[in-house]
């Protein structure tokens, strides 16, 4: 994600990604507005720490449209994980 959008950006990225991700992984109906903005923005760093380490740190990496989806993955990513280590179908 791209450094300059500040912290408050980064959030709000998140914070979509975890809820859209949430709705994916079919979540959203256990898994409460504060739970989807931690999985985002931890999901947000999983997925952009993947996509460096894939495709290289470039200026073409690091828009909003590509920091989204980047962040979308990796929340669904972190999602698929919790559930597997939990052993449940949902998050709570």
């Amino acid at each position: 994600m791209n450094p300059s959008y500040g912290i408050i950006m980064w959030v709000v990225i998140g914070a979509l990604a975890g809820w859209i991700g949430s709705k994916i992984m079919g979540t959203d109906a256990r898994q409460g507005g504060l739970a989807n903005i931690i999985m985002g923005v931890i999901g947000a760093v999983v997925g952009g720490f993947l996509a460096r380490n894939l495709f290289g740190d470039s200026a073409g990496n690091n828009g909003f449209i590509a920091s989204f989806f980047v962040a979308l993955l990796g929340a669904c990513v972190v999602i698929g994980v919790w559930k597997a280590i939990s052993g449940r179908r949902h998050l709570t």
